[in-house]
């Protein structure tokens, strides 16, 4: 791989992460449409560490509350305000995809990567995302959330291990389903992202390493586009959405979906 396609795949990666448009459709789909070799789950993974970052910057404020309050649960064992139940809420919304990745790692490293399944993935999920967000309410806040929400969402992240699914669109569009306003679901969306990312990069970032030779020059590249871009997708999320609906991320996700189909009908 040449760090000019390791900064390419970064970019992508870290636009498309928080946009509720699937990376890792889109990281699958890149060497698919530019006759690359495909770099694998395990880089995939990897460039997810620059999106990491990203979150942990950008959301530094939040992320001391939520350490402050889980040192409080963790020594005093009672939670005791709205911020240590974000705490609970956000480590209860964890466990289903956690869960997921250890029991379906197999399948999303192999099948689940075939474009058809890409493309059905964007396809039904967009559809979903564009139905259910011009006809929820926006009337519930961060502050609104419940434990059978966490639950709900958690879930929903679940379904993003399938590439063309997207974990922020799932669970995004969960939160929409639940009377999330817009900011409030992209929110939450974000901050419950961080702990099954960290996660995954913990697990794969060793494997990445071992399969490209190292903390290559090629892999740095594409880390640290990835925390860039991911950066500037975030901030740019949350100020649309909180302005417009997410009307224009469906019919990307559609559009795309053709794309794909039509690639394969016409690919010899």
């Amino acid at each position: 791989m040449t760090i000019f396609q390791a900064v390419v795949l970064g970019v992508i990666q870290g636009l498309t992460e928080p946009l509720p448009v699937s990376s890792s459709a889109h990281l699958a789909l890149t060497p698919y449409f530019l006759g690359w070799q495909d770099p694998g789950l395990a880089f995939d993974v990897a460039l997810h560490l620059g999106t990491l970052l990203a979150l942990i910057w950008y959301f530094r404020n939040d992320w001391a509350s939520l350490l402050g309050g889980a040192w409080r649960i963790a020594t005093s064992g009672k939670v005791r305000d709205e911020n240590d139940r974000a705490v609970v809420y956000l480590t209860v919304a964890t466990i289903p995809g956690g869960i997921a990745g250890l029991l379906l790692q197999d399948l999303a490293e192999s099948s689940f990567r075939a474009p058809i399944i890409i493309a059905v993935s964007l396809m039904l999920l967009g559809i979903l995302l564009w139905l259910i967000d011009h006809r929820a309410s926006s009337s519930r806040t961060m502050r609104d959330i419940t434990l059978r929400d966490a639950v709900i969402v958690g879930c929903a992240q679940a379904m993003a291990l399938v590439p063309g699914v997207s974990r922020s669109g799932s669970t995004m569009t969960a939160g929409r389903f639940l009377g999330l306003s817009r900011p409030a679901a992209a929110r939450f969306s974000f901050l419950m992202s961080m702990p099954i990312i960290a996660a995954a990069v913990v697990l794969k970032v060793p494997e990445a390493l071992r399969e490209h030779g190292g903390m290559s020059a090629p892999m740095i590249a594409g880390v640290l586009s990835a925390a860039l871009s991911s950066w500037l997708a975030i901030a740019v999320l949350l100020r649309y959405v909180s302005r417009h609906s997410f009307g224009v991320f469906a019919v990307y996700r559609v559009l795309l979906a053709l794309v794909v189909f039509g690639t394969l009908v016409l690919r010899p």
